[in-house]
């Protein structure tokens, strides 16, 4: 069974954490996972730096740049997590665009992520309907996940036709616009929290885009399975260091 899947089981309220890979230092990203695990998260999404970063907001590009100038790539991501099974346990996703993966190779790339057991992935500019044509077989054959995102604008149609398609878990966004960290949450984005939960999707539901601290990640967690930190976290990583991690975590739960 896919460790995603295993973590869901839990009946938890899940945390996932996202950083940068190669940010703020290039080889940051193991220490960073080790860390992580030890302060009891439950899954960790790794972003692969991209050039041009669509959905990002200002803290997640800025991050991004920086890994890129300290020589992240592909390949040195790679090698970085090439004996990570050894000592890391949760559900590991990777999160990127498409346009790298295709420059990889996207057989080869799904590949390499399942012999260095990469759970699944997050391609924001992947369509569904795409993924579902051309790509979804590979990514079978290689036991990969691959999450789609939904925000409140994706129409209750297209919401049931990626729940019957997904695996994992399903992003939701939790507005329509780029990630960045928000303190509080408002009527409109509890509102849609709750129009989803009440859709009874198969598949579990995660929020992302504005979970910076413990009264956003409660919130968004009453309506779903799980919550995802991104900006937060990589601001608090680029002023306390990988060594105040676990009082990060602990201010959120």
């Amino acid at each position: 069974m896919n460790r995603i899947d295993q973590t869901f089981q839990k009946n938890e309220k899940l945390l996932s954490i996202y950083f940068s890979a190669g940010h703020p230092e290039l080889e940051d990203t193991v220490p960073i996972l080790r860390a992580l695990q030890d302060s009891g998260v439950d899954l960790v999404e790794i972003g692969l730096p991209f050039s041009d970063p669509l959905a990002d907001g200002p803290t997640i590009q800025e991050s991004s740049t920086r890994a890129l100038r300290n020589g992240m790539s592909t390949e040195i991501l790679f090698n970085q997590l090439e004996n990570i099974r050894d000592s890391i346990h949760i559900p590991l996703v990777l999160m990127g665009y498409f346009n790298p993966m295709m420059q990889y190779g996207i057989k080869r790339f799904c590949q390499k992520c399942q012999a260095i057991g990469i759970d699944g992935l997050i391609i924001p500019d992947l369509p569904v309907d795409l993924y579902h044509q051309r790509y979804k077989l590979i990514f079978d054959q290689y036991n990969l996940y691959n999450m789609f995102l939904i925000t409140p604008q994706t129409p209750e149609e297209r919401i049931r036709y990626i729940d019957n398609v997904s695996s994992g878990f399903i992003y939701m966004v939790s507005s329509a616009s780029v990630t960045g960290a928000q303190s509080t949450f408002g009527k409109t984005q509890e509102a849609y929290f709750s129009r989803i939960a009440k859709m009874q999707l198969n598949t579990p539901q995660v929020v992302g885009f504005g979970i910076s601290n413990a009264e956003t990640y409660n919130v968004a967690t009453r309506f779903t399975h799980g919550a995802i930190i991104g900006s937060a976290f990589i601001n608090y990583l680029k002023k306390k260091g990988v060594d105040a991690i676990p009082d990060f975590v602990k201010s959120i739960r």
